[in-house]
């Protein structure tokens, strides 16, 4: 049987890129999303892929999509973990609701996911899990208070899952993309940026599958993704 890669949070930008790359080096995908509008089409391009709707912010919706993917793949080698949203505002200008929605989506949906692929990971002594992060979650700006709260849990749950979960041979990393994704709507907000500027979703995808490839000895958590002319 082929491996199984499960993707959350799949859009046009990064989630499908992931997805992409991993169907070429032969992974069965998994593909999760709210609804499959966007993932269904992707699904039927590629080898060997299935699109669940998954809302990561419930439990049970991640319970039941997980359910149906070991039934219908088998168990889980690769978790890319790349749902994440929240909005933009001071402590002053954000809202409770706003902050636990972004933890929610960032944190909790990983912490829930990463439950029901560790067990079986576990048993294979191999695995990976790869959370695909943000800026935000190292330096928080100040229009970031709810976002950056949520990315930083993020980390941090994380590299506690890296430290627990490596000596039983699962490689959990972090991708802190550090740049304005290359989406289309990225570029109609921002069309005087030349086409250095954005973070291609491809690339970053390279990133998870190398991930996947580093041998014991030589583990990476925490890799930035950055253009080569993006301040830092």
């Amino acid at each position: 049987m082929k491996p199984v890669c499960t993707v959350l949070g799949v859009g046009p930008g990064n989630g499908a890129a992931f997805a992409r790359r991993f169907a070429s080096e032969g992974y069965t995908v998994a593909l999760l999303a709210r609804t499959t509008e966007v993932s269904g089409n992707l699904a039927s391009s590629l080898p060997d892929a299935r699109a669940y709707a998954c809302d990561v912010t419930d439990a049970g919706s991640i319970e039941r999509a997980f359910d149906a993917i070991r039934r219908d793949l088998g168990e889980v080698q690769v978790l890319v973990y790349n749902a994440g949203s929240g909005v933009w505002g001071s402590i002053e200008e954000a809202t409770a609701a706003d902050l636990e929605a972004a933890w929610r989506v960032n944190t909790l949906g990983g912490f829930l996911a990463s439950k029901q692929v560790i067990p079986a990971m576990k048993r294979a002594g191999s695995g990976t899990i790869v959370f695909v992060g943000a800026t935000a979650s190292r330096k928080a700006g100040p229009r970031s208070a709810a976002f950056s709260s949520a990315k930083g849990a993020q980390r941090s749950l994380a590299e506690s899952m890296a430290r627990a979960l490596w000596p039983a041979g699962i490689h959990v990393a972090l991708i802190v993309v550090d740049g304005v994704v290359d989406l289309p709507r990225t570029r109609e907000r921002m069309p005087d940026k030349p086409d250095s500027f954005f973070v291609k979703p491809d690339d970053v995808a390279e990133i998870g599958f190398r991930l996947t490839q580093q041998r014991p000895s030589a583990w990476s958590f925490e890799v930035e993704a950055r253009p080569f002319g993006e301040k830092w």
